[in-house]
């Protein structure tokens, strides 16, 4: 909509403007309105118009209404109201900071009122009672000791204490209907088995070039086994996420989800369970489901291994295929929550604390698309999970040039590298840290911009110099491997730090970069050696000070 003849853009219309810096105005205009010390109160309330000189007369004046200004001040009144209301049925309000902001930012006025419903309806989920009363009427639900519902609820009332038997009668029977037709959908959703909503999910696009949502759950249910062969997972352990990957998505066309999506897995855990499925498959269906239900990816990690193995399978076939079909995330465009997906994997990777190969995980999802994924779009969507991870091990204190320098070698595998860059960082606090990195550092400066490698022939040494490096580094070869830690590099490393300080002192009589081309080619090999000891470890030219 637009507003007035200034054609401003507005979701409310503008009728008065304040500005204070002390107690002088601040003079500037907007949408045809000029600044100046005057307010309004509530409607209906005298005086209409109210001068204020300070800023503190602003706030005093509207206080003096009712009328709570500052936000953690509404905030705190609201949280001690609701508490007081529920303790004064033997009961308390549960946790969540999210609804308490939102119920914050819809009033100024707050009045908290307990409310009653039939204790009947308590037969339904208390996931479906508390989704109910938070979505459609931002209500807190009240729980007893145990955590259990009770039959009431708290409402935040924008206004006074007039007339509050008629406000909760009317939030009462709000209330009332909103469960008798969540009572409605529950029953009809049991009238069949889980499975047998399962075919009613080919009427749901998941991507129009990937197909329903039907044939992503064929794709789970051939990537799970493959997944759970990479993870090691028992046999036991694969049924179960395989069956698991078979329901995941059923629930998403049951009644009850339908209305109310924030229940996607909650109710398929339900329904598995009332359908006869093994109480570790109906876990699993709710588990692969929790990135999505969470605030944050970060608060949740998924907790049952066959849960994880769904989760895994469900995020990276959305995000090979999706990168695959040119559906990347842009700017703060995320249409498909792939950002979630990748901060799932990497999450909950680190919380099973499990190596795994995100770019082998990527490929095996690739490999079922009906579709055609390029190389390219597999590394876009592999750079776009590490990006993930480098965000997490920032998040978590590290230093961005350790972090960097793990993942520039092993970003793939979250786990592994995170462990990298916990003991690259113990190595870069040692004393003795700057000597060991110049020696490895002169060895790759020399030799990181030939083109070529050259071939190492222990036959054409000259100097004993040559003779105690190679020697050093055949012993720090044995020790290291592309799949050791950044320990056991670094620990067969550093024996090499003396004989490279030697090697390069002019009494050695090595001269790297001799006249004699076969001499030059044989020393700068040796340094080529002792370079690529770190491949696939950690690439040490990305610290400061290299």
């Amino acid at each position: 909509m637009r507003w007035n003849s200034s054609n401003k853009p507005f979701s409310r219309p503008i009728r008065w403007l304040i500005a204070f810096h002390g107690s002088h105005i601040v003079p500037f205009s907007y949408a045809g309105l000029d600044a100046q010390n005057s307010t309004r109160g509530l409607r209906f309330v005298e005086p209409p118009i109210i001068q204020v000189n300070t800023p503190a007369e602003y706030f005093a004046a509207l206080k003096k209404q009712g009328i709570i200004l500052d936000p953690q001040e509404r905030r705190a009144i609201i949280a001690k109201q609701a508490a007081k209301l529920a303790a004064s049925v033997g009961g308390m309000i549960p946790d969540d900071p999210k609804l308490l902001d939102e119920v914050t930012n819809l009033v100024e006025q707050p009045t908290a009122l307990l409310g009653h419903f039939e204790e009947e309806y308590l037969k339904l989920p208390d996931a479906v009672l508390v989704a109910v009363m938070k979505k459609h009427q931002r209500y807190f639900p009240v729980v007893d000791g145990d955590g259990n519902l009770m039959p009431h609820f708290v409402v935040i009332r924008n206004g006074g204490e007039a007339h509050l038997d008629s406000v909760r009668h009317g939030n009462e029977e709000v209330i009332r209907a909103r469960f008798a037709d969540a009572d409605f959908f529950y029953r009809e959703d049991l009238k069949k088995t889980l499975e047998e909503h399962l075919l009613l999910l080919g009427t749901l696009t998941f991507q129009e070039q990937l197909g329903s949502m039907l044939d992503k759950t064929y794709r789970l249910e051939k990537l799970v086994p493959q997944l759970a062969r990479m993870l090691g997972l028992s046999a036991e352990e694969t049924q179960v996420a395989k069956r698991a990957a078979h329901l995941c998505k059923a629930d998403l066309v049951t009644h009850m989800v339908v209305e109310m999506t924030s229940l996607q897995g909650i109710m398929g855990r339900e329904y598995a369970l009332k359908s006869g499925e093994d109480p570790n498959v109906a876990e699993a269906v709710f588990q692969h489901y929790l990135q999505y239900l969470a605030p944050s990816a970060r608060d949740v990690p998924i907790k049952s291994r066959p849960g994880l193995i769904v989760g895994l399978a469900n995020r990276l076939d959305s995000l090979a295929g999706l990168f695959a079909v040119g559906l990347a995330p842009t700017g703060s465009s995320d249409p498909y929550g792939l950002r979630r997906d990748a901060l799932g994997v990497v999450q909950n990777l680190l919380a099973h604390e499990l190596p795994f190969s995100v770019r082998a995980g990527l490929e095996a999802a690739a490999a079922l698309m009906p579709v055609d994924v390029s190389q390219e779009s597999l590394a876009a969507a592999l750079e776009f999970v590490v990006e993930r991870l480098r965000g997490t091990l920032r998040d978590e204190g590290f230093a961005y040039d350790a972090v960097d320098a793990v993942l520039a070698a092993r970003g793939d595998d979250p786990f592994r590298a995170r462990q990298a860059v916990e003991q690259l960082a113990a190595w870069v606090a040692r004393d003795d840290w700057s000597r060991t990195l110049e020696n490895y550092a002169r060895c790759v400066r020399i030799t990181r911009d030939l083109g070529e490698q050259y071939e190492l022939d222990s036959a054409r040494f000259v100097q004993p110099a040559e003779e105690a490096l190679y020697a050093a580094y055949q012993e720090a070869r044995a020790q290291v491997t592309s799949q050791s830690s950044v320990d056991q590099f670094l620990t067969a490393f550093v024996p090499l730090v003396d004989v490279i300080d030697a090697y390069f002192a002019r009494e050695s009589g090595v001269m790297v970069m001799d006249e004699d081309a076969d001499l030059r080619q044989n020393r700068l090999a040796q340094l080529q050696h002792i370079a690529a000891l770190a491949e696939g470890i950690v690439d040490l030219s990305r610290l400061e000070g290299f």
